[in-house]
C-alpha cells in the first residue's frame, strides 16, 4: 500500500495535473479516430465540391461533381450521425465555453445541410424539380459550416499548441496528422471526380462542314441566302438542335412538348406543301437555295449542313429536320436577333448535360435517370441557357416572321413578301412602353393556359400581369390559320388543335389576360348594308363592311400566293331559291371568278403568275389585297330583285320556258354575306397532290351578317 500510495496525487495541483493529462489523451484520441476522420475528409469534400458547383462555370468536371457529391453525402450520412452522437456525448458535460458555443453551431448548421441535401436529392431523383428554397438554405449551411467549425478547430488547434508551448504537461502533436489524413480522403474523392471527367466520352458529333458542301455564296456566309447563323460559323450536328420529346419524357414540359407537337412550328418541315416546294426549287434553282428556306422552317437540316449541292434534292431535310421542325432548342438556342426578316438571327449550340445526348440516341430508363437526376440537382446552367429575355419580344418572332426576296433569289431585285412585325409595329396594338395597353405576339399565339400541377415551368414574376406562381404557362401551340396539315399529318391532338384554330379564326378563342384590351366577337367582322325595301325589277345595291377587329397585323397575312380570304355573298328568296351569288365555291375546289378576296398574285419578270409558290422567280405583284390592323374594306353588290317567277312547262318536250307575273305580296330577299377562309388554293393542291387526288383545303367561315329586304309594290313603297 505503501509504495502504491507514494505514486498516488496527494496534492490538489497534483490531482488536476492528472486530471488535465487524461482529458489530454481524451483529446488526441478523437483527433486519431478514424471515424472523425472519415467524416471531416467527406465534409470537406462536399464542402468543396458545394461551393464548386454554386460558383465555378458549368461544364464536364461539375457535372461529374453532382454525382460524386450526391453520393459521398449518402455515403456519409450515417456515419456523420453516428460521430456527432458520440461527440456530443462525449463533451455535453462540459463547461460552457466559446468553443462548445462554436461547435453547437457548426452541429446545427450541419443538421440543416444534411436536411436540406437529403431534400434536394430525392427532388431531383423523383420530382420534376428542386425547390429553390431548399436550394439557398443548403448554401447557405455550407457557409455557415464554414462559419462556425472552422473556428472551432482551429481554437482548438491553436489551444493545443498555446499548451504544447507552456510546457508542464506531455500534449501530443496531432491536429498536423488528422489535417494530412483529411486531406487524403479529399484528394481521393477529387481523384475519382477527374478520373470519371477524364473517363467520360461524349457521343461523337459532326460539327463541320461536310467535304463536298457547296459555298456558292461565300464562306464567309455558308448558309446564305438565308441570315441565319452560327455563333461559331460552323455547321453543328442535328442532334444539338434535336430531341425535343426528351424535354417531355423527364415529367418536367411534357404538356408543352404535347401542345408543340402538334404545331406549325413542329412540321414546318415535314409539311407537304413545304417539302413539294423545296423540291421544285432546288430542281430550278440547285439545292443550295433551299437555304433561304431553310433557316425558318428546316433550321436542324440547315445548321447540320443537309441543304447541299451534292444532296439529292429529296433528301435536302434530315430526319430530324423532317420530323422537328422548328424544334424545342432551335428556339431556345437563339443569342442574337435582327429585325431584317429572312431568319436572321444567331443560334449557339447549347452546352447539353452529360446523358442528353445519350438518352436521345438510346433512350433507356437508366440513362433518362442520370439526365433528368443531372438536370433537376443542377438546374441553374439548364435554366439561365434556355430562358431568355429575348424569347418574349415581338422582335425575337421578326426574325423568321418577315420575308422578302432580293437579286440573291429573283436576279432581279428586292422584293417586300409577308411582313407581320412592321404590321404590328405601327399598329394600334402596340404602345411602346406601355405593356399595359400593347399587345405582344406572344400574349395572342402563345396564351396562358394552366399548367399541370408540379412543373417547373410555371409563372413568371417579370410580366407585368404574372406571378412567380400563377400556375400557367404560355402555350406552345402556336394557334394560328392552319387547319389542313395537322389533319393531313395525322399529328397527336390534331383534331384539338384543328378545333382551336378555327375557334381562332372566328373570334371566339377566349384569351382572358387581354380580353380588356380588344373587342368580343369575329376577329374580323362584317356589317351590310341593305335598303330595308325594294320593288319587283328595281336594282339592289348592298355594301359590305370588312373590319379587322381582333388580328395584330396583316388580314390575311403569311404567304398571300397561297391563302384565300373572299366574300362569299348569296340572295335567295321565300322559297330558297338562288336571286344572285357570288364567291361560291365549285366541286373541284374553284373558287368562282370575280369573287371578292383578300390575295396577293405576285409576277415573274416576264409577267406570268407565281402560283406554285415559286417565289425565287417573282418581281413584283400584280394585284394585292389585305386589311391593315384596325382599318376597314369594303365591296359592292348589285342584282336585280326579280319580277317573275321562272317555272317549266314540263308537259312540252321541249322545256319551254314561262314567265309567270309575281303578285303583290312577293315577300322578302334573304341577304347573307361569309368571310370565308382557306390557307392553301386548290391550284397549288392539285399541283402538289395531282388533280386526281380530289384534295381541297377546309374552308372556315370567320363570319357571317345576313339582312332581311322587304319586296313591296311601288304603291306600297310610296305610301
Amino acid at each position: 500500500m505503501g509504495a502504491d500510495s507514494s505514486h498516488a496525487p496527494n496534492t490538489k495541483s497534483e490531482i488536476n495535473g492528472q486530471a488535465n493529462g487524461h482529458r489530454w489523451l481524451e483529446h488526441a484520441r478523437e483527433w486519431r479516430s478514424p471515424l472523425a476522420i472519415l467524416v471531416a475528409g467527406f465534409l470537406a469534400f462536399l464542402t468543396l465540391s458545394g461551393l464548386s458547383l454554386w460558383l465555378l462555370p458549368f461544364g464536364l468536371p461539375n457535372q461529374v461533381m453532382v454525382f460524386v457529391h450526391s453520393l459521398a453525402g449518402a455515403l456519409v450520412l450515417i456515419p456523420c450521425v453516428w460521430y456527432m452522437v458520440r461527440h456530443w456525448r462525449r463533451y455535453w458535460r462540459d463547461n460552457v465555453s466559446h468553443i462548445l458555443v462554436l461547435g453547437y453551431l457548426g452541429a446545427a448548421a450541419l443538421i440543416l445541410c444534411a436536411v436540406s441535401g437529403i431534400l434536394l436529392t430525392y427532388e431531383a431523383a423523383w420530382g420534376v424539380r428542386i425547390i429553390y428554397g431548399w436550394d439557398a438554405v443548403h448554401i447557405i449551411a455550407t457557409l455557415a459550416i464554414l462559419t462556425f467549425v472552422l473556428p472551432h478547430l482551429l481554437v482548438i488547434v491553436f489551444r493545443d499548441r498555446k499548451a504544447r508551448l507552456r510546457g508542464g504537461l506531455e500534449v501530443p502533436e496531432t491536429a498536423g496528422p488528422y489535417a494530412k489524413k483529411v486531406l487524403v480522403y479529399v484528394l481521393a474523392m477529387l481523384a475519382v471526380v477527374a478520373v470519371l471527367t477524364y473517363a467520360y466520352q461524349p457521343p461523337p458529333l459532326a460539327n463541320t462542314f461536310p467535304a463536298d458542301y457547296s459555298f456558292k455564296y461565300g464562306k464567309d456566309r455558308p448558309f446564305a441566302p438565308s441570315l441565319a447563323a452560327t455563333a461559331s460559323g460552323n455547321v453543328m450536328d442535328a442532334q444539338l438542335l434535336s430531341g425535343s420529346r426528351s424535354c417531355g419524357t423527364s415529367g418536367c414540359h411534357q404538356q408543352i412538348v404535347k401542345e408543340w407537337e402538334v404545331s406549325a412550328h413542329r412540321y414546318a418541315a415535314m409539311d407537304v406543301a413545304f417539302q413539294a416546294i423545296q423540291k421544285n426549287m432546288a430542281q430550278q434553282n440547285g439545292p443550295e437555295s433551299t437555304r433561304y428556306c431553310g433557316g425558318c422552317h428546316d433550321p436542324i437540316s440547315l445548321f447540320s449542313g443537309t441543304k447541299n449541292l451534292f444532296i439529292a434534292a429529296e433528301k435536302l431535310t434530315s430526319l430530324s429536320g423532317f420530323q422537328e421542325g422548328v424544334s424545342c432548342l432551335a428556339c431556345h438556342a437563339v443569342r442574337k436577333v435582327d429585325v431584317k426578316g429572312n431568319a436572321n438571327y444567331v443560334v449557339a449550340s447549347p452546352a447539353r448535360y452529360i446523358f442528353e445526348l445519350e438518352y436521345d440516341r438510346k433512350p433507356t430508363e437508366s440513362v433518362r435517370f442520370l439526365r433528368d437526376y443531372l438536370i433537376r440537382a443542377y438546374p441553374r446552367h439548364h435554366v439561365k441557357d434556355l430562358s431568355k429575355t429575348l424569347f418574349k419580344t415581338p422582335e425575337y418572332c421578326a426574325a423568321c416572321h418577315k420575308q422578302f426576296i432580293d437579286k440573291e433569289i429573283n436576279s432581279v431585285g428586292w422584293v417586300q413578301l409577308q411582313n407581320q412585325y412592321d404590321n404590328w409595329r405601327q399598329s394600334h396594338w402596340n404602345h411602346p412602353g406601355n405593356p399595359r395597353k400593347t399587345i405582344e405576339c406572344r400574349e395572342c399565339h402563345m396564351p396562358l393556359v394552366e399548367t399541370w400541377a408540379g412543373n417547373p415551368d410555371t409563372g413568371d414574376a417579370t410580366d407585368y400581369n404574372r406571378r412567380a406562381d400563377d400556375g400557367k404557362h404560355r402555350s406552345h401551340r402556336f394557334v394560328a390559320a392552319n387547319l389542313m396539315m395537322p389533319a393531313m399529318l395525322k399529328l397527336p391532338g390534331w383534331d384539338k388543335q384543328v378545333e382551336l384554330t378555327q375557334e381562332w379564326l372566328q373570334g371566339k378563342y377566349p384569351i382572358p389576360e387581354i380580353a380588356d384590351k380588344w373587342q368580343s366577337g369575329p376577329a374580323v367582322g362584317l356589317e351590310l348594308d341593305a335598303p330595308p325595301q325594294v320593288t319587283p325589277g328595281q336594282k339592289v345595291d348592298v355594301q359590305l363592311v370588312i373590319t379587322s377587329n381582333k388580328v395584330g397585323h396583316d388580314f390575311p397575312t403569311g404567304p398571300l400566293d397561297i391563302i384565300q380570304a373572299w366574300v362569299q355573298f348569296t340572295v335567295k328568296d321565300d322559297l330558297g331559291r338562288m336571286i344572285f351569288q357570288s364567291g361560291t365555291v365549285n366541286d373541284q375546289g374553284f373558287i368562282q371568278p370575280g369573287t371578292f378576296m383578300f390575295k396577293a398574285e405576285p409576277v415573274d419578270q416576264n409577267g406570268n403568275l407565281i402560283d406554285r409558290h415559286n417565289l425565287w422567280e417573282m418581281v413584283g405583284v400584280r394585284y394585292r389585297r389585305s386589311l391593315f390592323p384596325g382599318f376597314s374594306d369594303t365591296t359592292d353588290f348589285a342584282f336585280l330583285c326579280p319580277q317573275t317567277a321562272p317555272v317549266r312547262a314540263k308537259k312540252f318536250p321541249q322545256e319551254v320556258k314561262y314567265s309567270v307575273p309575281v303578285p303583290n305580296a312577293v315577300g322578302v330577299l334573304h341577304c347573307e354575306a361569309r368571310l370565308r377562309y382557306r390557307k392553301i388554293d386548290q391550284y397549288l393542291l392539285n399541283f402538289v397532290f395531282g388533280a386526281d387526288k380530289g384534295l381541297s383545303a377546309p374552308i372556315t367561315d370567320m363570319a357571317t351578317e345576313t339582312r332581311v329586304i322587304h319586296v313591296v309594290t311601288k304603291a306600297e313603297r310610296s305610301r
